[in-house]
């Protein structure tokens, strides 16, 4: 399956490349500012303000074949995923043609499913920084990767098919996210080895969406007893009038190498779900409901699973180009823990667009 990908990301790439004589582009600068104050209590007491904003560059065009091309760079001086601010932080380039969209994703393009039933009216209750321990899926945006879309409308039920593939994890030639060292995930090192993520969505009815994702990585081991690393999830989303609905269900196994147990903490798998509902009360102001639960299952029988639960409360009003949010989050069992104190959080947010 893997070499088929392959090829087929060379065949669309090399086609495109062929009858590509584009002409001038458009280019468009965009941004976000957000100051927040963020009230805390439990193991991570204390209030604090802080700002963080963000650029956003873009360029669109077409071909004279007609294919269209875009590009975008996100420049975000809190993102130290490569050391601090960088020129090639989430990063895309695609090209758009009859036969799907190809394009080469700079820590960019995330295909995992587990976040699409969130229905917040702000951010995930789990997305605010707290609690910080939260293990969510594998994601191939964490990986420079190339990636091929179906085209719109090609299938039944509007069903669009995504395919990604990140070649040698390794940060010696840029297909890492880390500017030195070896790229780990949980105790698992995945230098040397590819990931392929796969997405599929489709709208089977009027208000309904659904879809699943897999993310996986190749060459675990030589010892067939190794358990794999890898992630799926699926959801569905339904909407009718001002009222939306989400359900997601999420599954996450760490790389277990047989014979290898160091710890009796050391997880096997996580079991994750995610249910919301929001109300549109206006064209401007929002209110949701959201529930995460993120279990943890150990190698180890003697050791009980534990499970983290959040749950938020938001409501955001939109005043144009600035956007008021407040929210307030509670967490049981914060970093999978049973003797941790539970966490709140009340967060006042302050966003504007432009």
């Amino acid at each position: 399956m893997k070499n088929i990908i392959k090829t087929l990301f060379v065949m669309l790439t090399s086609a495109s490349l062929l009858v590509v004589s584009a002409k001038a582009g458009e280019l468009g600068v965009s941004g976000t500012a957000k100051a927040t104050y963020n009230i805390l209590t439990g193991n991570n007491k204390g209030k604090g303000l802080g700002i963080t904003n963000e650029l956003n560059f873009t360029a669109s065009g077409e071909t004279d074949a007609g294919y269209t091309w875009s590009y975008s760079m996100e420049l975000d001086p809190q993102d130290t995923a490569a050391g601090g601010a960088s020129l090639n932080d989430d990063t895309q380039l695609k090209i758009t043609t009859p036969m799907g969209t190809v394009g080469v994703f700079i820590l960019e393009g995330g295909l995992d499913a587990e976040d699409a039933a969130s229905q917040s009216a702000y951010s995930r209750p789990t997305d605010m920084g707290d609690p910080s321990a939260t293990v969510d899926n594998y994601s191939i945006d964490s990986y420079n990767n190339v990636q091929y879309h179906s085209p719109a409308g090609m299938l039944p039920f509007d069903t669009v098919v995504k395919l990604a593939y990140a070649p040698d994890l390794d940060t010696a030639n840029g297909s890492g996210n880390n500017a030195g060292g070896a790229i780990t995930e949980g105790t698992a090192t995945f230098a040397g080895r590819s990931m392929t993520a796969y997405r599929v969505d489709m709208v089977p009815i009027d208000g309904l969406k659904i879809g699943a994702s897999y993310n996986d990585f190749d060459k675990q081991g030589a010892n067939k007893k190794n358990q794999s690393a890898e992630s799926g999830a699926y959801y569905g989303t339904y909407t009718f009038g001002n009222f939306s609905f989400g359900y997601s269900k999420a599954y996450r196994a760490d790389l277990v190498v047989d014979g290898a147990l160091t710890t009796a903490s050391e997880a096997e798998y996580y079991d994750q779900s995610n249910m919301s509902a929001a109300m549109a009360v206006n064209d401007d102001l929002t209110i949701s409901y959201e529930v995460e639960k993120s279990e943890v299952n150990y190698q180890l029988d003697t050791e009980a699973a534990v499970e983290q639960k959040s749950t938020g409360v938001q409501i955001a009003y939109n005043m144009g180009g600035m956007t008021l949010a407040i929210a307030r989050n509670s967490h049981d069992n914060p970093g999978y823990s049973t003797t941790a104190a539970d966490e709140d959080q009340t967060l006042f947010a302050l966003t504007m667009a432009f």
